[in-house]
């Protein structure tokens, strides 16, 4: 038999490729098991506090009251109110995020750009949240695009400062390589800064999300007839903690959920990735 016949004896084994993990991996619904561990245990523990008195129940219901008023808010306008926060959320996020890309890429590329933009960010970004709302009552009412425009504001700096951190934190031997194999501008963004740059990208665009959730809260606190921040304070004005509670718990899932569709986008964009994921200690 020649030397370059196949000896099929001997078995072969199909390594998995890098990255690379199975559909339905046991390892990681026994992950996402132990992630419920701490909610359930909360719960247990409030509804064993409440029940024997050593909580108030107009301070602190239970999580059993507040899952039956959860129930019956589905039954009537929650739907309304997630339909409209989410909305204002999708449009400013979308909105911010776009312009701190643009902004990002213009500023991490050109130290010209940064002379003359960064002192201005620096400043605006140390503005607190609520110090925007009565200058965008003033100047676009109590309709939708002041609300728009503060999430949009939420959401554009922390995607602004990943995105230009993630620029500059791109090894410089890299971008010699793309020099010497004669990259234009265009293809050197394309083929090395970009996908260099994406890890950081995504962590400030999952930051510049959480941000939007928490500035839509401040605006519609203030201005709103609808949405999951007028019930916050609906609750609080008719001395009802169950509706504050059950509109947090309703905040926390809707922002989870956004969170982990851009984790999911990340892992998918990001499956070339050889990292380090942690041990198991």
């Amino acid at each position: 038999m020649s030397s370059n016949s196949k000896d099929l004896s001997s078995p072969r084994l199909a390594l998995p490729a890098a990255g690379k993990t199975p559909l339905f991996n046991s390892d990681r619904w026994r992950l996402r098991l132990k992630g419920l561990a701490l909610p359930v245990l909360i719960i247990v523990l409030l509804e064993i506090i409440v029940r024997i008195g050593w909580l108030p129940a107009y301070q602190m219901p239970a999580p059993s009251e507040i899952a039956l008023t959860l129930g019956d808010l589905a039954e009537g306008a929650l739907w309304k109110h997630i339909s409209a926060s989410l909305l204002r959320v999708l449009l400013g996020f979308a909105i911010g995020a776009g312009l701190a890309l643009v902004f990002a890429a213009w500023v991490g590329l050109s130290r010209e750009a940064e002379a003359y933009l960064e002192p201005t960010f620096a400043g605006l970004r140390s503005i607190p949240s609520l110090a925007w709302v009565p200058l965008l009552l003033l100047w676009l009412g109590i309709d939708e695009t002041s609300k728009v425009v503060l999430i949009a504001i939420g959401a554009f700096f922390p995607v602004y400062l990943n995105g230009v951190a993630a620029i500059r934190n791109i090894d410089r031997k890299l971008v010699e390589v793309g020099h010497m194999y004669g990259f234009n501008r265009r293809r050197l963004v394309r083929r090395i800064l970009l996908p260099a740059a994406l890890p950081g990208l995504f962590t400030g665009l999952r930051s510049g999300m959480s941000l939007a959730w928490m500035f839509l809260v401040a605006a519609e606190l203030i201005a709103a007839t609808k949405g999951l921040g007028y019930l916050l304070s609906d609750g609080r004005e008719t001395s009802r903690p169950d509706i504050v509670l059950a509109a947090i718990i309703v905040l926390a899932l809707l922002g989870k959920l956004s969170d982990g569709m851009l984790a999911g986008l990340e892992k998918r964009f990001l499956a070339w990735r050889d990292t380090f994921n942690g041990t198991e200690e």
